[in-house]
């Protein structure tokens, strides 16, 4: 197969299903790309606006400018997520729904109509090939936050915390086989003597596999737990999964009656930073220094468990 055998099948279906056509009367008066924001919003009417760019892939401007017209047309109605007060959550109207299911209804007679034409003993051939292309190609709705569970470790994924962290982290940072050391060192003192009272490790789960993880320890320090190994993979980023995964070990440091919480990191990790900031963990030291191969800055963060919050 080449390129142009997957280009050519895309001119012919994009022609079978009218995509091309806006002035077609399945569509009228709404483009496909309209059409399919409707949809989504009639299958899932408490989605917000943040959710809806990621499950279809749409650029920020233009998925507000498309639901600018909604409103105005009185279509749907605008409001402060339920979750995340920082979010606004599109439902659809009455008339939004009486769009969206005539939209449903032409799309349903179009495609009747184009299997009619199609053989009995032929449908399930069909029918096998498009099973063929949506598992080969992958298929199904964009991964959400509440997809995501946390859950603690099971058999093989401190091996896992390990592997990933060593991987990612050469991948990203140009990391040397000292990371890798380091993670395994943590892990194996995890592994072979920790108090689930005081000490604990998060693996963040989706559609059945690890994408994220965090681990609380206890520090030599009386009264203080230590942060280590938080970990999100890059294809589940976007998931607040590392929001998550750091929320969770600040309740159970509180819980455990821990005075604080430290960690330590490099200052090239921004993303993990901007996490920690929002939790609340204030920088207290940094210092350059050479290791995994690279000249680093590292920081130490803190975050009081007493202090109240802003």
């Amino acid at each position: 197969m080449t390129v142009q055998d997957i280009r050519s099948f895309n001119r012919f279906y994009t022609n079978v299903i009218g995509a091309l056509d806006y002035g077609r009367r399945l569509y009228a008066p709404y483009t496909l790309t309209e059409s399919r924001v409707l949809y989504e919003l009639a299958h899932a009417p408490r989605t917000d606006a943040a959710d809806l760019r990621t499950q279809l892939h749409l650029d920020a401007g233009y998925l507000t400018r498309i639901l600018n017209k909604f409103e105005e047309d009185g279509l749907v109605e605008r409001g402060p997520s339920d979750t995340d007060p920082r979010r606004r959550r599109i439902t659809l109207t009455a008339p939004g729904r009486e769009a969206a299911a005539l939209l449903d209804e032409r799309a349903r007679e179009t495609v009747g109509a184009m299997l009619d034409t199609v053989r009995a003993e032929d449908r399930p051939r069909l029918a096998e090939a498009m099973r063929t292309v949506r598992t080969i190609l992958g298929d199904g709705p964009a991964p959400r936050p509440e997809d995501v569970v946390l859950r603690e470790p099971a058999p093989g994924d401190l091996g896992w915390i390990v592997q990933r962290n060593a991987a990612l982290y050469a991948a990203e940072y140009g990391f040397d086989a000292d990371y890798e050391a380091l993670v395994a060192r943590i892990v194996a003192d995890y592994a072979e003597d920790h108090d689930p009272r005081l000490e604990r490790t998060w693996i963040a789960e989706l559609d059945g596999r690890p994408v994220g993880c965090v681990m609380c320890v206890r520090d030599d320090t009386p009264g203080t737990a230590r942060l280590r190994l938080l970990l999100v993979e890059p294809d589940a980023r976007g998931l607040r999964i590392g929001d998550r995964l750091v929320g969770a070990l600040v309740d159970f440091a509180r819980e455990a009656r821990y005075r604080e919480v430290v960690l330590w990191t490099n200052d090239i990790l921004g993303a993990a930073r901007r996490i920690y900031q929002r939790h609340g963990f204030v920088l207290v030291a940094e210092k350059p220094h050479h290791s995994f191969g690279r000249d680093l800055t590292g920081q130490d963060w803190r975050l009081d468990l007493h202090a109240t919050p802003e």
